[in-house]
């Protein structure tokens, strides 16, 4: 915990304004995270929530955001956020001699970038790693986003349904947030169904029964079927997704966390940092080479299919945290998606998945007072989520990049 405040010293994890009063925040364009858009509003915040939203008026102004856009804090629901490289630049892993300390570090710088990026609440699925990060952003002793995490993942297809039920029901006495599961093996693997429909059929009946969500890894249509058949949550990747198993998971109401390109194009690039570890091979990286417009042709197939809850999840590895709105970039100028339909799927629809659905992905009175203000119009260009000038989490202002100092007129 010493080396977590010592950190903390070094990134400034004192917001700018960690405010009592009242604060004041001229938005130019605001963008509700619901659809709704609206020009020169108000939006006063008192403490850690959004209390007051007004067209301008003469009031006093902490924040004039007036050439920018507000826009809710960004989600992510699927960012791995204690993955980095260790000091000889290869991928962290169990046994590679890395001290607990760097581990810790490098999950703290991950976090600071994510939230600099405009992410202020991730889910990350996951580690064991990933609790003590999580209860230290929560405290205020590093800045960070809000984290919820699943810690270690369900994996082992020779669980049998009781152990599973067992395993899940650990899972939450340990502080896990939801709970992770494998259904089908990696993309660098085929994808295949590892886990059985009696299997997925137990840990998401206990996890719901416990009142715990379901992130579901699958990517096959078999083990998306199994998955959503078995009253499942959520599903990740989906890369071999088909139109009929799109349509199931809208007429169940499972939400979909497709990844568009950010996390293949992170491994590719990055390339001689994992290689040789694991299934990151030859094999491997042809076929995530491979996945790139399959990955981009489900990702404009789901946002076709009617009634679907697609989410937004980057699965996010070393090398990609604070690239996370890449993805976004991706689902519009690639696969097609409206814009403002990507920011209500990184806004409201993920919150909605996280069981946060009137605490957070919403500018609204009440909510809790994540803000960010981008250069730009992302609804009519996306790429203004590259440029995040100002971020609020829970009240408090942890950047504010913009030329323009507060003014008080």
């Amino acid at each position: 915990m010493r080396l977590l405040s010592s950190f903390a010293a070094l990134v400034c994890a004192t917001p700018l304004i960690a405010q009592q009063a009242a604060v004041v925040i001229k938005a130019g364009r605001l963008i509700d995270g619901r659809g709704g858009y609206s020009m020169n509003t108000f939006i006063t915040v008192t403490g850690d929530k959004i209390a007051v939203l007004r067209p301008v008026s003469g009031a006093p102004i902490t924040y004039d955001l007036s050439k920018y856009t507000v826009l809710p804090g960004l989600i992510d629901l699927h960012s791995h956020i204690i993955w980095h490289f260790n000091r000889s630049g290869r991928l962290h892993t169990a046994g590679d001699g890395e001290a607990p300390a760097d581990e810790t570090l490098a999950g703290a710088g991950n976090a600071y970038a994510t939230l600099m990026a405009g992410f202020t609440t991730i889910a990350s699925p996951g580690a064991v790693a990933d609790l003590p990060l999580r209860d230290a952003i929560a405290r205020g002793v590093i800045p960070g986003p809000r984290i919820l995490t699943s810690l270690e993942p369900l994996v082992d297809p020779e669980l049998t349904p009781d152990s599973i039920r067992a395993l899940v029901r650990h899972r939450r006495l340990d502080g896990a947030d939801f709970v992770k599961i494998f259904a089908s093996a990696s993309i660098r693997e085929g994808g295949r169904q590892t886990w059985s429909d009696e299997q997925l059929k137990a840990a998401c009946g206990e996890a719901k029964a416990i009142g715990l969500r379901t992130m579901v890894h699958a990517h096959s249509p078999e083990s998306m079927r199994a998955a959503t058949q078995a009253g499942c949550t959520q599903i990740e990747h989906g890369v071999f997704a088909t139109q009929d198993v799109l349509d199931l998971m809208a007429q169940n109401g499972t939400a979909f966390d497709p990844q568009c390109a950010l996390v293949f194009r992170n491994y590719l690039d990055n390339r001689p940092k994992y290689e040789g570890i694991g299934n990151y091979n030859a094999a491997g990286f042809a076929a995530m080479e491979r996945a790139l417009p399959t990955a981009v042709s489900v990702v404009r197939m789901a946002a076709r299919t009617r009634g679907l809850k697609l989410v937004f999840g980057t699965d996010a590895v070393a090398g990609a945290h604070g690239r996370n709105a890449e993805d976004l970039v991706c689902r519009v100028r690639d696969a097609g998606q409206d814009a403002m339909a990507a920011i209500v799927s990184a806004t409201s629809l993920s919150a909605d998945a996280m069981g946060l659905r009137t605490v957070v992905g919403t500018i609204a009175p009440g909510y809790q007072a994540d803000l960010i203000a981008v250069d730009g119009d992302p609804s009519r260009d996306i790429t203004a989520l590259r440029r995040v000038v100002f971020v609020m989490k829970g009240g408090r202002v942890y950047k504010a990049a913009f030329p323009e100092r507060p003014s008080a007129r």
